[in-house]
């Protein structure tokens, strides 16, 4: 074995227990914020707006956590604790929030890709904890192993508290010095300086200030002015995920729970929200974009996502993904079971990799999977090019026909 194979196996390693561990302190999260939502709904009205806004704090909180997950650049230098750390807080905001619901797929995305390392298979009663423990044969061996886990995810819980202060401290410093930029635009729109938590807002902002021409300023402002109203109804941190659901599934015929374990679905229906809060707050739209086709494009994606994500859902529990089959196929024919997990075998898998256009790193997380794992690396990570094409089950006049009752007005 290689420097870097050893490398390769301590780094696996090292972010599995840290991925595992994140996902316990995720449950703690998860039973942390229902307790808050619980008090907002039962309590009386000074202790459920006090549940309100200790609710919208964590969950900005959260935003700022997840903000980097979508930087390349971040990914590049990330160590397991860093990945742990957001990993833990997109999987206990992810059924609540459409931001951390998008995280949460990218991070399982990037860590399929780059590590080998699948997040869906990683958790406290996950496969993998069973197979570390199969040597533990007596009570007091099982209670001393359990006593150890339950300290190690204390600490790893205080911790992960200490990083997001941290992180809290981080975001905020970036605030401030984006409010310095941006003052003269945010003096114009009277934005507070906490308004640039919201993403959408701050690049709306963002391109004001970059604008050269009239004509770009104008469109920039009328962007800047739609945020101003939107958050003016969602505040900072936009919908949640049950606010979306109950207006989907009321208004959207074919709508279920099960949809809004989509990150793209969950996006259309928040397109298709705004588009129509805006509509309705005396909004046109731009030039080139009208506020209409704005809904409809969402409305699109909306029906796309209905008609495909039951076969995705059956292949993933299934483990028939067509994508996924076809890369094992090809390799089969690749690698003989006689020198499957070899030196020679792991060098003709990456060249093979080479040839069909993967990168370094996804090379390394494909090679790290099958030394870690002992199987197929395509059992591990995914390299189709597209996802299944689901059965047609309505057609366009159908869901034209469908169109929720409380959409833009033709």
């Amino acid at each position: 074995m290689s420097e870097s194979d050893g490398m390769d196996d301590v780094l696996d390693g090292g972010l599995r227990q840290s991925l595992m561990i994140a996902s316990r302190i995720a449950e703690t999260l998860v039973r942390r914020r229902q307790e808050s939502q619980r008090q907002q709904e039962h309590q009386d009205a000074q202790v459920a707006h006090e549940a309100q806004a200790r609710l919208a704090a964590e969950r900005s909180a959260a935003h700022a956590a997840l903000a980097p997950v979508e930087k390349e650049q971040w990914w590049d230098k990330a160590q397991s604790h860093d990945i742990a750390t957001a990993h833990a807080v997109a999987e206990g905001w992810r059924d609540h929030d459409p931001a951390a619901l998008a995280a949460s797929e990218r991070i399982r995305q990037e860590v399929l890709t780059r590590y080998g390392i699948d997040t869906h298979d990683v958790g406290a009663d996950s496969a993998y904890l069973e197979s570390g423990s199969q040597t533990i044969t007596t009570e007091k061996a099982r209670q001393d192993a359990l006593a150890r886990s339950q300290e190690e995810t204390r600490k790893a819980a205080a911790e992960h508290e200490k990083a997001m202060q941290l992180l809290a401290a981080a975001r905020a410093e970036e605030l401030r010095a984006q409010a310095t930029e941006l003052a003269p635009e945010m003096e114009r729109h009277q934005v507070p300086v906490g308004y640039l938590a919201n993403l959408e807002l701050a690049r709306a902002l963002q391109t004001a200030h970059s604008a050269k021409t009239p004509k770009a300023v104008a469109a920039a402002d009328a962007t800047v002015q739609e945020r101003m109203f939107l958050i003016g109804k969602d505040g900072i941190n936009g919908p949640d995920i049950d606010q979306l659901r109950k207006e989907t599934t009321a208004n959207v015929n074919g709508a279920g729970d099960s949809h809004f374990e989509d990150p793209a679905f969950v996006k259309a229906a928040q397109d298709m929200h705004e588009a129509k809060l805006l509509a309705e707050g005396g909004f046109k739209g731009s030039e080139q974009v009208s506020l209409e086709q704005r809904y409809e494009r969402a409305e699109k994606d909306l029906f796309a996502r209905m008609e495909g994500l039951g076969r995705e859902i059956e292949n993933r529990v299934t483990g028939t993904d067509s994508s996924r089959l076809k890369d094992q196929g090809l390799k089969a024919e690749s690698a003989s079971a006689a020198d499957y997990g070899s030196a020679e075998h792991h060098e003709k898998f990456a060249e093979s990799l080479a040839n069909t256009g993967a990168n370094e790193t996804q090379i390394r997380g494909r090679l790290a999977a099958a030394r870690s794992e002992g199987t197929h690396p395509s059992a591990a990570v995914t390299m189709g090019k597209g996802a299944t094409k689901a059965r047609k089950s309505r057609t366009g006049a159908t869901v034209g026909a469908q169109r929720g009752k409380n959409g833009l007005s033709r």
